[in-house]
């Protein structure tokens, strides 16, 4: 391991740079920072995650990351996803209803007492996580299995998510209750109606300066009467 080096001033010390490069430049393939643990999942492009991350029969979608220590079980994950670390979605349930919660009963070849059982897994594949488009989700949540997060929603850090959140709506506490909406009704059916997170990797580098504002980007963009548009 490399000595960090120190400038010493007036009994301080001044660090300029220690330990692994922050990534500046990421690539259509996925960019895994290891250690990371994945199995039978599948990533889209531009995607990031970061160091000791474990994804279980999870979808990512293009330009989603994942932050330090996030766990995906069978968890689906829309475009432009935002998951702060030590996020937890879909973690997987024990069967209370036996005599023990404990998993020999279910992962009984590992303790060489017989065969798995597979009905456990299956229950657990049939409780994923849907997570939409452009959704952030704060340090240390939690979302339950079976649990559905609508397009632009924001789960604040530390929460726990047992119920389905609207989509631009905000979440906070234990159990996670909204807070507010992340936008008016109308604006957020304008920015749905858009789907901009379809946008190719062309059409988002010439907008890009139009998504930096939001009263552009919905003057250029979005309908003036999304509900309208949706009916037609």
């Amino acid at each position: 391991m490399t000595a960090p080096k120190f400038d010493q001033r007036d009994n301080r010390y001044k660090v300029d740079a220690h330990g692994g490069p922050r990534v500046h430049e990421l690539s259509a393939q996925p960019t895994l920072h290891e250690p990371v643990t994945i199995t039978d999942s599948t990533l889209g492009q531009w995607t990031e995650i970061r160091p000791h991350t474990r994804v279980n029969v999870s979808d990512i979608g293009d330009y989603t990351y994942l932050m330090e220590r996030v766990q995906l079980d069978y968890t689906t994950i829309g475009r432009f996803g935002n998951v702060a670390s030590d996020v937890r979605l879909g973690p997987t349930n024990h069967p209370i209803d036996r005599p023990t919660a404990h998993h020999f009963t279910y992962r009984a070849s590992m303790y060489d007492l017989g065969q798995d059982d597979d009905a456990i897994f299956e229950w657990r594949a049939d409780q994923p996580v849907e997570i939409g488009h452009d959704v952030w989700i704060g340090h240390s949540a939690t979302v339950l299995p079976g649990t559905t997060i609508g397009n632009g929603a924001v789960v604040a850090a530390g929460a726990v998510v047992v119920d389905d959140v609207p989509p631009y709506t905000i979440v906070a506490g234990v159990p996670a209750k909204p807070v507010r909406r992340r936008f008016p009704e109308n604006v957020a059916a304008r920015l749905e109606a858009t789907e901009w997170w379809q946008w190719d990797h062309e059409t988002l580098a010439a907008r890009l300066e139009d998504f930096r504002d939001l009263e552009t980007f919905l003057s250029k963009y979005a309908p003036d009467d999304a509900d309208a548009l949706e009916t037609d």
